[in-house]
This record gives structure tokens, C-alpha cells and sequence, in this order.
């Protein structure tokens, strides 16, 4: 093993600018070592950023995030994760949990939403051509449209989208001084799920929710709290995290011109230009979802012991030019299926195929319906949402 750096790093680097990586990813890939890491809250632990040590985390069962739930460890939120849900469990009860909805998000399940997908994204962008040629697509477009789709899936009435909006807002504080409000903000969607949860029981739907409900009360294939839990999960997860790419991918094509370009003359080009930007968009501001080492185990270079807290930044792995070369350089001609941005092993997001679906089909339709589309300020005057744990604009101002 090379010789491990006992310095522990004050994590995240710096402040998130933007998408640009901080440079320190860059060296500590370059290390032959783990990072240790001081992160906001909790006990030290491992970084991880080079690519084949972060698949190795999250595919090896040595690596348990069920292990630190109620654990004061490391972490990027203030509040200590201690809510058992599909996100922190491990196999086998994640693949009970897992089992249960997949069938909702295949590839055919996701052809037979397509239409409804289009239907919405022609609405919003009817409503924006309809106001004149400028217009905010972070508020006109990519909050709306994820929201509507996950709404629509689930069975959520849309008309309480503003409730649930503020609520995941709120949720994805890294901010010491909003814990009591990340706390009111959980409760809140909890409760609101919960009343949600009783209305399709009296009257149920031909949607996710209720057939969450059947599994619970039929089959006892998962108890009222995992229902409820799991409930609110795939709402966070199903807009929060593709509204934001979409905002993200946006400001990169069109801070970019000779990118967007190429998509106006080739739109046949998207899917594999989606591809490329999931591999290059950090989405995450900094490594989340630690997980607990249950025996040492050696992992690039280090001795992790039992016990020991490892973090992945999988933004750090996508720009690892050990596998992908000029990995720093947006490249449409890339053939970049191999990233991680959908993560990897069991907790490989679930709903990767309609996040794809909604990326692919929101930008062929606006290079097709705006091919001038371009930013109405200056790229560095495009405003970021900060202190949150994912990267997204707050406002992206356009013209046409």
C-alpha cells in the first residue's frame, strides 16, 4: 500500500462555483491514497474519487450504509440520518423495497410515459412562447417539468406541487442554522404522504401510490412506515435531482454556443450527448450517502478500518482520465455509457431510465422549437442555488 496522508482535509474543498470542480478532486485522485476528510458535520472519514475505488464501495456489501444510520458520522447535512429508508438500507431489505416499485421505472414502462412527457413539456413550452422571447427556464421549464412527471407517476395531485416544492427545498439545506427547518420540512411531507396514503386507500387509483398501498396491505411485503417513507423518497428523488440536471445541462450548452449548436444541426445527436454531459455535470456539490466499513478492508491504497467512514464524490470518478480520456473537455463524439452519474451497484438509481427519457426529450424538443435559444446575460451572471446539496441554477434567463 503507498503511504497514507494523516493530514485530515477540510471537505468540501471550497465553495461550489458553478459546475466547476474544485482542482483538490483532481490531486487527491492523483494520490494513490484515500483523503481524509473533516466534512461539515460528524467524525473525520475517507474521500473517495477515483472511479474504480468508488465502484468498488458501492457494489462491496463491506460497505454498509445501513450501519451509520444514528451515527453522528461524517456528512454533508446537519441532521443525523436515522429514517430507514430505500436509500439507506442494504440488500436484503433494499432488494425487497427495490423489487417492489422497479417495475415502475423499465425501459417499457418509461416508452408508455413518453407521450404523456411530451404532452407536458409542449404545454410548458407553449406557455413560454406564448409570453414573448424571453423567459426564465429554470422557473418556466426544469422545476416544472420533472414535478409534473413524478406527479402524474405516483398519483400526487399537481395542484399541490408549490407544498411539496418548498419542502424539498428545504430538505436539501447544508446549513447548521435551518436544522430546525429541515426537521418541520420532513415532518411536514411525512404527514402530507400520510394523508395521501389514506385517500387512496378509500378510493384507490391506477397509479404507484396506490399499488405501494396493495403491496402494504395486501401483501405485507412493507410495513406503514416504510410506505410512507418510501413514498416521500421517490418524490425528493423523482423531480429534485432531473430539474436540476436540466438547469444544469441547459446553462452548459448554451454558455457553450458551439455545443447547442451542434445539436440544432444534429438533434439525432442528444442521447449521446445526454450521456456525456451526465458524465461531466456534477450534480451532487459535494460526497453524500456515507457508508460504514463492517471489517478492514484495502481500498486504493488504504487500510480502512472496521468502523470507518467512507464518502464518494461520484462527480470526482466521472472526471477520472484514467478512464476517460480529456475527461475535463465536453466531447459529444464520447462514448461516455460507462459513467457512474446514476451511481452503481445496488443503490444504482431506480429511476435512471425516465430521468433519461425527460433529459433526452426536453432538449430535442427545445433544439427543434428554439433552435436560437441563447443566455440573456452573461454566463457569470447566471445565479446558483447555494448552500444545498445539489448543484442547480435558481434563474436561467434566455432569449430567442
Amino acid at each position: 500500500m503507498t503511504a497514507v496522508d494523516n493530514q485530515i482535509h477540510t471537505y468540501p474543498f471550497g465553495p461550489q462555483l458553478g459546475l466547476d470542480e474544485d482542482p483538490a478532486y483532481e490531486r487527491a485522485r492523483r494520490a494513490g491514497t484515500l483523503t481524509r476528510v473533516q466534512m461539515p458535520y460528524g467524525s473525520p472519514g475517507w474521500l473517495v474519487t477515483r472511479y474504480d475505488d468508488i465502484k468498488v464501495v458501492l457494489s462491496d456489501p463491506r460497505f454498509s450504509r445501513t450501519a451509520t444510520l444514528g451515527k453522528d458520522v461524517a456528512r454533508s447535512t446537519p441532521a443525523i440520518e436515522t429514517d430507514m429508508s430505500i436509500l439507506s438500507m442494504d440488500p436484503p431489505d433494499h432488494t425487497r423495497l427495490r423489487r417492489l416499485v422497479a417495475q415502475a421505472f423499465t425501459m417499457r414502462q418509461v416508452e408508455q410515459l413518453r407521450p404523456a412527457i411530451d404532452e407536458i413539456i409542449d404545454d410548458l413550452l407553449d406557455r413560454i412562447e406564448a409570453g414573448g422571447t424571453t423567459a426564465d427556464l429554470a422557473q418556466a421549464l426544469t422545476w416544472p417539468l420533472p414535478v409534473r412527471v413524478i406527479c402524474r407517476l405516483l398519483g400526487v395531485p399537481i395542484g399541490d406541487h408549490a407544498r411539496f416544492a418548498q419542502w424539498t427545498d428545504d430538505i436539501m439545506s447544508v446549513v447548521s442554522t435551518d436544522l430546525e427547518l429541515i426537521v418541520k420540512a420532513r415532518d411536514g411531507l411525512i404527514a402530507y404522504l400520510a394523508e395521501l396514503i389514506a385517500e387512496r386507500r378509500a378510493a384507490p387509483a391506477d397509479d404507484l401510490l396506490s399499488r405501494l398501498i396493495q403491496a402494504r396491505d395486501q401483501d405485507q411485503r412493507l410495513s406503514e412506515q416504510e410506505l410512507v417513507v418510501f413514498g416521500m423518497t421517490l418524490l425528493l428523488a423523482g423531480h429534485e435531482t432531473t430539474a436540476n440536471q436540466i438547469g444544469n445541462f441547459l446553462f452548459l450548452l448554451l454558455s457553450r454556443p458551439e455545443l447547442w449548436q451542434r445539436l440544432v444541426d444534429d438533434p439525432k445527436l442528444v442521447p449521446q450527448a445526454v450521456e456525456e454531459l451526465l458524465r461531466y455535470t456534477p450534480l451532487a456539490t459535494a460526497g453524500n450517502f456515507p457508508r460504514m466499513a463492517t471489517e478492514d478492508v484495502e481500498l486504493g491504497g488504504t487500510l480502512v478500518r472496521a468502523g470507518d467512514v467512507v464518502i464518494v464524490h461520484v462527480a470526482a470518478g466521472n472526471r477520472d482520465e484514467t478512464v476517460f480520456e480529456n475527461a475535463d473537455r465536453i466531447d459529444f463524439d464520447r462514448d461516455a455509457r460507462a459513467h457512474i452519474a446514476f451511481g452503481h451497484g445496488a443503490h444504482h438509481c431506480l429511476g435512471h431510465q425516465l430521468a433519461r427519457a425527460e433529459l433526452q426529450m426536453v432538449l430535442t424538443t427545445l433544439v427543434r422549437r428554439f433552435p436560437r435559444l441563447r443566455l440573456a446575460v452573461p454566463a457569470d451572471q447566471v445565479p446558483w442555488r447555494i448552500e444545498r446539496l445539489v448543484n442547480g441554477v435558481s434563474a436561467l434567463p434566455v432569449t430567442w
